[in-house]
């Protein structure tokens, strides 16, 4: 405690000026003048700036405004040509528009999944008629072929076929018990053969695909002349 109070009061003898080491020794200092001590703080000076400079953000800023203007013109004059389009309530699921059953069947889920069926039902007459017209899109597969496009020989192939298989099973439901198994008979030997013809044009073989499209069209009409 002594030696920390000696210390303080030489501390504060040092501030005043006068140094006291012993009881006898002094050491005067009462002429000595006080150090000034600046404090470091911020100066702020005025930058005098270029005219030219000056003028160029002047420019700079009138040309925003004007450019925000035309902008908020253009914009204006957009808008009030915008005419309204009128957009009707949707319609109900399964069939509420002409075209649309087809659409609604299979996102309707209170239908079941018998029903949701991605092909629209048809009645025999109209089946028959719809089954010609896959069979000719079948047989313009001939084109395809000789020019060796294998995808689209298969993508073909593989989407009239699968709406031929459903509207000859609509029409063979509808037919008399004696022409039934003779025409279910030629319809498994007619996609036995497209089969076929589908695996050539996997195998990209164009002797094989001649092979098979010839019989797929023979099969084809045969079947045709039954419904």
């Amino acid at each position: 405690m002594a030696s920390t109070a000696g210390f303080v009061g030489s501390s504060q003898a040092v501030l005043d000026g006068s140094l006291h080491i012993g009881g006898s020794n002094r050491l005067s200092m009462a002429n000595a003048s006080r150090v000034a001590v600046v404090r470091p703080g911020f100066t702020v000076q005025a930058l005098q700036q270029n005219p030219a400079e000056t003028e160029t953000s002047r420019r700079a800023m009138l040309g925003l405004v004007a450019a925000g203007i035309v902008s908020g013109s253009f914009v204006q004059a957009v808008l009030a040509d915008v005419k309204s389009i009128k957009i009707g309530p949707p319609p109900p699921p399964s069939g509420g528009l002409p075209g649309t059953l087809n659409s609604d069947e299979a996102r309707d889920l209170k239908l079941s999944l018998k029903d949701r069926f991605y092909l629209q039902p048809l009645s025999p007459s109209e089946a028959a008629a719809r089954a010609k017209v896959s069979a000719e899109d079948i047989i313009k597969v001939k084109e395809l072929i000789e020019k060796k496009a294998w995808p689209y020989v298969q993508n073909n192939l593989r989407s009239k076929a699968s709406y031929l298989r459903f509207d000859l099973k609509t029409v063979i439901s509808a037919k008399p018990k004696a022409e039934k198994q003779e025409l279910k008979a030629l319809t498994g030997k007619l996609f036995d053969t497209i089969t076929n013809l589908d695996y050539a044009a996997k195998k990209k073989s164009s002797s094989n695909a001649e092979k098979y499209y010839a019989e797929t069209v023979s099969i084809l009409n045969d079947v045709l002349a039954k419904l």
